[in-house]
């Protein structure tokens, strides 16, 4: 538990992991990008975990070409106003500086919340590899520090291993992921994994959880533009 005042408000909107960091506790590499000001003490992050966040956004009819980032950030500005209305608080994630990279999954892993799978997203026992960092946000809070939640590593325990069956680009076959291998393939005519990963849809942790059609084809569209920008670089 996060320990969050009102953590119920973000719950039911689909922002339903929340953890708050103290900032002088956060390794120094870690720390460093945030480039926190004087007056900042803390880090909260929020992630989402299933379907629920996705069903809100698509209840407001956003449109946008980042749906998803819009309704994180209004939602934690609005937690904001009606808990903290006094506290100064800065987002790091989403609208980091491009310049900035912020340790999402370092995060993770201090959370509890990431353990590394074959296809490189972060898995638990519980939600499988269905949830995502949606935001955070340094502050001037005293809030709780929260709590680790370890909800187990299913990998070492999984000896079908259906994740590196199902790659089409063969990315995890040789004991390690091949990111070139990965990109090649969903930049391939007709790639089947073009608009989401088989080998995460494989994985059988969390099953359901799994996200709707419709995000994982806006999810994936996404990273399919990045890797088509940076393979013409």
């Amino acid at each position: 538990m996060s320990g969050l005042p009102d953590a119920g408000f973000l719950d039911e909107r689909g922002l339903n992991r929340q953890h708050v960091f103290n900032l002088a506790a956060l390794p120094a590499d870690l720390l460093a990008p945030l480039a926190p000001a004087a007056h900042e003490r803390q880090l909260i992050l929020f992630g989402h975990a299933g379907r629920r966040l996705w069903e809100c956004v698509q209840a407001e009819g956003l449109s946008s070409a980042h749906p998803i980032d819009e309704y994180s950030l209004r939602t934690v500005e609005h937690w904001l106003r009606r808990n903290l209305p006094a506290t100064q608080a800065r987002f790091v994630f989403p609208n980091t500086p491009s310049h900035q990279r912020i340790g999402l999954q370092r995060l993770g892993q201090l959370a509890g919340w990431h353990h590394p799978a074959p296809f490189m997203l972060g898995v638990d026992a519980k939600w499988g590899s269905w949830f995502a960092y949606r935001a955070a946000i340094l502050t001037d809070t005293n809030l709780p520090t929260s709590a680790i939640e370890d909800l187990g590593h299913p990998c070492p325990a999984c000896t079908d291993k259906p994740c590196i069956g199902a790659c089409p680009g063969k990315a995890m076959e040789g004991g390690h992921f091949d990111m070139a291998a990965c990109h090649q393939h969903r930049l391939a005519d007709q790639s089947p994994c073009a608009l989401g990963c088989l080998a995460r849809q494989a994985c059988p942790e969390g099953a359901e959880h799994r996200y709707e059609d419709s995000q994982i084809q806006h999810s994936a569209a996404g990273s399919l533009a990045w890797i088509r920008a940076h393979a013409r670089t």
